[in-house]
């Protein structure tokens, strides 16, 4: 599931309450601590790709959290084994849902590289400035 410094989990998600699962990608790495990417794999075989705080799937573990373009939430139904991730854009909005077992082990396997709490330590500002200062 992850290497030296990368986290990264495939599973189908159901998307807007279709039968038919759609391919997921979690992504996490050290040198950007605060972020998580999820992907979404086309009927064309490409990647849509979201990137967002790890926070926001800690939060959104426990209560609805979120209030720009993604927003997490533990299903509104009473299975506690799903939660919603949606995600909006002016090209339109999907709903997701996730198992939970699943994005707590990605979490889990994210906090053996970078715990709760030390991503400053891992997070490279002078890095940041130099990729801004060169666009």
């Amino acid at each position: 599931m992850h290497t030296t410094d990368a986290v990264h989990q495939t599973q189908f998600v159901l998307l807007n309450e279709s039968t038919t699962p759609v391919l997921s990608r979690l992504s996490f790495h050290v040198s950007e601590p605060y972020a998580v990417t999820v992907a979404f794999r086309t009927e064309r075989g490409r990647w849509i790709e979201w990137t967002f705080a790890r926070d926001l799937l800690v939060t959104g573990l426990d209560e609805p959290t979120g209030i720009g373009d993604v927003r997490i939430r533990p299903d509104l139904s009473e299975d506690e084994a799903l939660l919603t991730l949606e995600i909006e854009s002016p090209d339109g909005y999907a709903s997701f849902e996730l198992e939970r077992a699943d994005l707590e082990a990605f979490l889990e396997s994210s906090y053996e590289l970078v715990p709760l709490g030390a991503e400053s330590e891992h997070f490279d500002i002078d890095g940041l400035i130099e990729e801004i200062s060169n666009v």
